[in-house]
């Protein structure tokens, strides 16, 4: 794919050049209205003989041009001086409102200041996922994540699909999702997954590509149209790669054959009225002490309430409904099934996994 100039990239820097320039002009007219507040302070005090209070004070009602009498008798010399500071201070401050009108009618200053909170937010985001893709699919994929209050940046070069995603309440960044600076910016190095659903297959391995070429360690899921494509994302570094198409012949299938068994499924795994979760808990020696317990001495059932589905080892075995022998080790991923406050007491009793649960 040809090197080319990120959208969003551009139209960050346009923003941010015009904001910085625009501040730039503010902050030169306050300055230059502070020195001729400070000579005509200097004048009245230095000339005219006045007091440090006087002086100010006069130099403030001259260039304001309230119109209050003189403090003290003033000679010719100090009135032509007078005039030339209204002037000097009627340019200076027409000079300024100037540069401020302008930035409010044209959004400069809105525009900069937007930008610098989404920078900040996203600069403060941590294990946090990446969607890259507003469309049917990536729309669906973010709706999910909001049910789950689960933290998202959206990425897109579709200017629709940005605004679409804004006007839902998610971060989002117009740009291309291929090119490392983007990811960069949506902190793929602080991420703890990434989704690529955009629409092309291509577009989709060289974003994985260079998410994992970026961080190693990043949880990366495609999406592919068709097997061949499957098998070059999986090549490509992603971890899984789920089609569309493929996915949803099987699960057409399972719905015609199996009915209520998909109805229970979809039930607990996703929507926003569930009353019923299945979580994933990743065990660590550091933080769980029932690391060499088996499942009948850690007791997890009667503490938690949660019933322990699944055992996947750190080999990638699976021990399916273990029974009250297994033992609990480092690096195994415990599946639970139970309603979010059990999920919770489980996840108190296996150490702190970074697990949201409403």
């Amino acid at each position: 794919m040809p090197a080319r100039l990120s959208r969003s990239s551009f139209s960050d820097r346009l923003i941010e050049e015009t904001y910085q320039r625009t501040r730039r002009h503010l902050i030169g007219g306050a300055i230059a209205l502070g020195c001729v507040v400070f000579t005509g302070i200097l004048w009245y005090k230095l000339i005219e003989g006045w007091t440090w209070v006087d002086a100010a004070y006069m130099a403030v009602i001259t260039l304001a041009t309230v119109g209050f009498a003189e403090i003290h008798p003033l000679g010719d010399r100090g009135r032509l001086f007078t005039i030339l500071l209204i002037l000097m201070g009627v340019v200076v401050i027409a000079y300024i409102l100037n540069c401020f009108t302008e930035a409010l009618i044209q959004g400069h200053l809105q525009a900069g200041i937007r930008l610098g909170q989404r920078r900040k937010l996203m600069e403060s985001l941590t294990d946090h996922y990446i969607l890259c893709g507003f469309g049917r699919i990536g729309r669906q994929v973010a709706m999910e994540f909001a049910s789950e209050a689960i933290p998202c940046i959206v990425v897109d070069s579709d200017e629709a699909s940005i605004e679409a995603a804004q006007q839902l309440g998610f971060i989002t960044l117009q740009g291309d999702a291929t090119q490392d600076q983007v990811l960069l910016q949506v902190g793929v190095e602080r991420a703890s997954c990434l989704i690529a659903a955009l629409p092309s297959d291509a577009e989709n391995l060289y974003t994985v590509l260079s998410a994992k070429t970026l961080s190693p360690n990043i949880r990366a899921i495609a999406r592919a149209s068709t097997e061949e494509a499957v098998q070059k994302l999986q090549r490509g570094g992603a971890d899984v790669v789920v089609s569309p198409y493929i996915t949803g012949g099987k699960r057409m299938a399972a719905a015609a054959l199996r009915p209520q068994v998909v109805d229970f499924l979809d039930g607990i795994l996703t929507g926003s009225d569930r009353t019923v979760y299945i979580e994933e808990f990743l065990i660590s020696s550091e933080h769980c002490p029932q690391v060499g317990q088996t499942l009948r001495q850690a007791q997890l059932r009667g503490k938690s309430g949660a019933l322990i589905l699944a055992i996947r080892r750190a080999d990638n075995s699976l021990i399916v409904g273990p029974d009250g022998g297994t033992v609990l080790y480092s690096g195994d991923l415990v599946i639970g099934i139970g309603t979010s406050d059990e999920l919770r007491r489980l996840n108190q009793i296996l150490g702190p996994l970074h697990r949201r649960y409403r």
